[in-house]
């Protein structure tokens, strides 16, 4: 790979951590702030995630990463994938109308099972990413060079952990918000919605060892649940 394209696309992947940062930090900092509640930012809210995911599901259709191979070498797609997509959850981030609003805040030991809760969850997104590798999440390495069907550590307990760990860190904090509530239904929308276009495309790439995968791992998202 040319110096240009590596430089292009550990820029991609530095852009990605920094999103999450800026994500992280929305949610934790500016999302635990209380003032007056206006829910009708919950309409906007909504308008400007669904730009973003409407970037990922498109993205995720092999028309359009046939037409976009026509533009960009097939080494790049990922990468080009993870910068507009990390420029657009900033901006997510940076244009997010304030709900306000405590829907609860518990204290005392219910608080520590709410952390135990989230660290769960982030042992498990981690768990995931480690299984399906971080630089081909990130777009530094190409999806051809790291195509494999994961089935073992959380993969064993549903389907999509990475989604069940998400779920898990966005809808355990002792304190929510408005904000943070709104995000994490939204967001838990979008990905349960998301599954069955997404395992359409695994079944096309894995055929039979999907199906397989499928029938011995019930559960999508939540155990017992989804």
């Amino acid at each position: 790979m040319p110096k240009s394209e590596r430089a292009f696309v550990w820029a991609g992947g530095i852009l990605f951590v920094g999103s999450l940062a800026v994500c992280a930090y929305t949610y934790l900092i500016r999302w635990a702030v209380a003032h007056d509640v206006d829910w009708t930012a919950s309409g906007f809210n909504a308008v400007i995630f669904t730009v973003f995911a409407l970037h990922h599901s498109l993205f995720a259709r092999t028309r359009t990463k046939d037409a976009l191979s026509r533009l960009v070498p097939d080494r790049l797609l990922r990468s080009v994938y993870v910068w507009i997509a990390s420029l657009l959850l900033i901006a997510v981030c940076a244009v997010w109308k304030p709900i306000g609003g405590v829907v609860y805040h518990h204290t005392g030991w219910i608080a520590v099972a709410h952390g135990i809760v989230q660290v769960v969850g982030v042992w498990i997104v981690a768990q995931s990413v480690r299984a399906i590798d971080p630089l081909e999440l990130a777009g530094i390495r190409s999806e051809s060079d790291a195509a494999a069907l994961q089935v073992t550590g959380p993969y064993r307990l549903v389907r999509h952990p990475l989604y069940f760990g998400w779920i898990l860190m966005v809808f355990g904090a002792a304190l929510v918000t408005g904000d943070r509530l709104a995000f994490a239904v939204i967001t838990t929308l979008y990905l349960a919605l998301a599954i069955p276009w997404e395992e359409r495309s695994l079944r096309v790439t894995f055929g039979s060892d999907y199906e397989r995968y499928m029938r011995h791992v019930r559960w999508r998202m939540i155990p017992f649940i989804y």
